[in-house]
């Protein structure tokens, strides 16, 4: 379960990031990282929104890849020191995907969106 400090929760905070993030794509998902300056949170370390529309399937498929996603984005933050908002679109094809795949997804375009951005 990610804790609720590290998850973007209105709309505004999506928005910033999709509009004015760095945009990675990969196979199943796109990734939208925007940096974040330290005063206006008081969180520590990334802060993550999902997004998995009706495109991916039914209400129990896009559950599952949901959690799949979370529980990926968790595994990898482990090793990350990123102050920086993250959005995760979810394309159609992540409904076949495994947690693997996924979470090797997230893990190189976190990595990839570090290093454009020029984060720690």
């Amino acid at each position: 379960m990610l804790p609720q400090r590290y998850r973007l929760r209105n709309s505004h905070d999506f928005s910033v990031v999709v509009r004015r993030g760095t945009k990675v794509k990969q196979r199943d998902l796109v990734l939208y990282v925007h940096p974040r300056e330290s005063e206006t949170t008081m969180v520590h370390g990334p802060r993550v929104g999902l997004i998995v529309s009706k495109s991916v399937g039914n209400a129990v498929g896009r559950h599952r890849v949901s959690r799949m996603l979370r529980h990926a984005f968790l595994f990898d933050t482990t090793n990350l020191d990123l102050d920086a908002d993250v959005v995760i679109r979810a394309l159609p094809s992540a409904r076949s995907a495994t947690t693997v795949a996924l979470a090797d997804q997230v893990g190189r375009g976190l990595r990839n969106a570090r290093s454009r951005v020029g984060l720690r």
